[in-house]
């Protein structure tokens, strides 16, 4: 099962961002990130005897693990496609936890195209990591969480990459607060999450180059982008350097740590991407799976 992560404040935070801060801390979750909470409720609706016929999926990491550790609660076997040039340290915990990995080269393979041909040689069944209705409701509960735990807020920050988490959080977010502002962050190379949500289309982009190495997806799913339209005010895109300086903020005044994409939420509030001076703001730090090494190698590069 999930575990329900901690929502950690601090006064340095506060005076850097100029606005009250609620960090959701999902890098605390089981597997090291929000994604378990979607694969554990997408596999744990699945016919017993589709089930066990085993699982498939298709991840640069963190998806990866929830999908693995959600398939071991159930007792069922699990094979992810990775990237070959996923971080190491996502790569050993997926193998870890019981799921067979094959590798492929995300730069010149349609991993979607890819995975569903493989998943259907092996008669598994496919758990996508963001365009699937269970899928999203399971990402959601981290936002119902953060409620319960902090009550209503003015302004929700949330990592975009294929959609899943911000289309389960802005359901949850605007049922407990209908005024609340909700607002996604995407690298600022990969323009995939806000030019689907101006055209309501999701729009297939190159593989960006960033650090944040859990958005690099090149689309937004169907499912979350009508959510999305919906439900979402406002996406923006955040630099490699802004990532970086949200994973000091996070180290230094709140002691977590985040791996790029984590810290993305937090790097649009502090890069002033969008005015949330005063307000009480709710940010999704989405996970942690980073090594020591090149956590301390990133932070080193820091203005």
């Amino acid at each position: 099962m999930t575990v329900r992560t901690p929502v950690v404040r601090s006064d340095a935070l506060d005076q850097r961002c100029g606005a009250e801060v609620h960090v959701k801390a999902e890098n605390l979750q089981r597997g090291g990130a929000f994604k378990l909470r979607g694969a554990y409720n997408t596999i744990a609706q699945l016919d017993p005897e589709v089930r066990a016929r085993g699982v498939f999926a298709y991840s640069s990491g963190n998806h990866a693990q929830g999908v693995a550790i959600a398939a071991a609660l159930h007792g069922v076997p699990a094979t992810i496609l990775m990237p070959d040039d996923a971080p190491a340290l996502k790569l050993a915990r997926t193998r870890a936890a019981g799921a067979e990995v094959v590798t492929y080269d995300r730069y010149t393979t349609d991993r979607e195209e890819l995975a569903e041909r493989l998943a259907s040689e092996r008669g598994q069944v496919l758990v996508p990591p963001f365009d699937h209705p269970h899928v999203m409701a399971g990402q959601g509960t981290a936002a119902l969480e953060l409620f319960e735990q902090v009550g209503e807020l003015d302004a929700l920050v949330v990592p975009v990459g294929g959609g899943g988490l911000i289309a389960g959080c802005a359901t949850v977010a605007k049922a407990q607060a209908p005024a609340v502002r909700v607002v996604g962050v995407e690298p600022a190379d990969r323009r995939a999450a806000r030019d689907a949500l101006d055209s309501g289309e999701p729009v297939v982009v190159e593989v960006p180059r960033t650090l944040a190495d859990g958005q690099q997806t090149q689309r937004v799913g169907r499912h979350p982008l009508a959510v999305m339209h919906e439900r979402v005010d406002t996406i923006v895109g955040v630099t490699d350097e802004q990532l970086v300086g949200a994973m000091v903020a996070l180290a230094e005044d709140v002691h977590l740590v985040a791996e790029p994409s984590g810290a993305a939420a937090l790097a649009a509030v502090l890069s002033g991407q969008v005015d949330l001076t005063g307000a009480r703001i709710g940010v999704i730090c989405s996970g942690g799976n980073i090594a020591a090494a090149r956590f301390t190698e990133l932070l080193a590069t820091a203005p």
